[in-house]
């Protein structure tokens, strides 16, 4: 169920990401620079295709409520050029939360940490998907829809956006100089997809980074602090399945440990990293043991960094869960 703009859509990015995809692997292996490996690339198209074969699975369903919803819309813009720019805005908007729940809640980040679980970053990473995300993420749009913006168009501005959220995917581009106050840049989102615990859980937005800035999730590219790619654990199983559900299984080896109900409750809504006895911490937690972010004494802060660089490994933040015996921390 693929409407006529987003088939089109597709029809002119391909050759668009066939050429800047082409040219960035070419200069990466003639620079002798390891940004892409044939087994991430691979993983990428094959997390990609399971994510697009379920969202067309289930396309008629969330459609169907959106159309259903906008029977009963509140409002409604006439006027073309202002419906578009506020459906850009919006739905942006909406998919801020939607990024942001899926790193602050456990049970969502389970869905999300596929695409973070690269240790390459490259234009082939922005099509590494969250698999299972079809199945919840027109929830966020459903107030669109209510606000009287149609289905159709809701879902082929989700497709438009998501080719600006893949180009970003990007070593090559430096900053952008006044772009950085307002859109996502590849600056922005390498640090998105940083496993230094100062970058973690920052950078949400897909085209404006001025929701980051509002709500406190932005985080700067440190030339001091540079970007280390993956997860602080990074998974060491690669086969098909454990891609997908690695972090469902250490979400249910949590789940079984003894303990109150409101424990379980805490192990599926409470931050990654959350536990009740400490062995592992959040992303903020460990921010805040190190001192980022946090008002103290210059020198002390200072200081703190400097270890926080030289620390190769950090145990309980990024995927921020029990790290198993014979894991390497990071």
């Amino acid at each position: 169920m693929i409407g006529f703009r987003e088939s089109l859509l597709l029809m002119l990015s391909t050759p668009l990401y066939v050429l800047i995809i082409g040219a960035e692997m070419l200069l990466s292996y003639y620079q002798h620079r390891s940004y892409y490996s044939v087994k991430g690339i691979l993983q990428n198209c094959y997390l990609t295709v399971l994510n697009m074969g379920l969202d067309l699975l289930v396309r008629g369903f969330y459609v169907g409520v959106l159309v259903w919803v906008y029977q009963y819309r509140l409002t409604e813009i006439t006027t073309p050029w202002l419906y578009w720019l506020t459906l850009l805005i919006l739905e942006d908007f909406a998919f801020y939360w939607l990024h942001r729940v899926d790193h602050f809640c456990r049970l969502f980040w389970a869905v999300h940490v596929t695409h973070h679980s690269s240790e390459e970053f490259n234009l082939t990473v922005g099509f590494r998907s969250s698999v299972l995300q079809p199945l919840y993420r027109f929830v966020y749009f459903v107030p669109i829809a209510l606000l009287g913006f149609r289905a159709e168009d809701i879902v082929f501005m989700y497709s438009a956006t998501q080719i600006y959220g893949i180009i970003v995917h990007t070593q090559y581009v430096g900053r952008l100089g006044f772009l950085e106050w307002f859109l996502v840049t590849p600056s922005h989102h390498r640090v998105h997809h940083a496993s230094n615990v100062r970058y973690l859980d920052r950078n949400m937005g897909m085209m404006l980074i001025i929701w980051d800035r509002l709500f406190g999730t932005f985080a700067e590219e440190a030339p001091e602090d540079p970007v280390r790619y993956g997860l602080t654990t990074n998974i060491t199983d690669h086969s098909p399945g454990n891609l997908v559900f690695h972090e469902w299984k250490k979400l249910v080896a949590d789940l079984r440990i003894p303990g109150p109900f409101g424990q379980k409750i805490k192990y599926l809504l409470a931050p990654p990293g959350w536990s009740h006895d400490g062995r592992s911490q959040t992303a903020d937690e460990m921010r805040q043991e190190l001192g980022i972010g946090v008002e103290t004494d210059s020198e002390i802060e200072l200081q703190m960094v400097g270890e926080l660089q030289n620390l190769p490994e950090i145990p309980g933040a990024g995927n921020r869960q029990p790290i198993p015996a014979e894991s390497s921390l990071k």
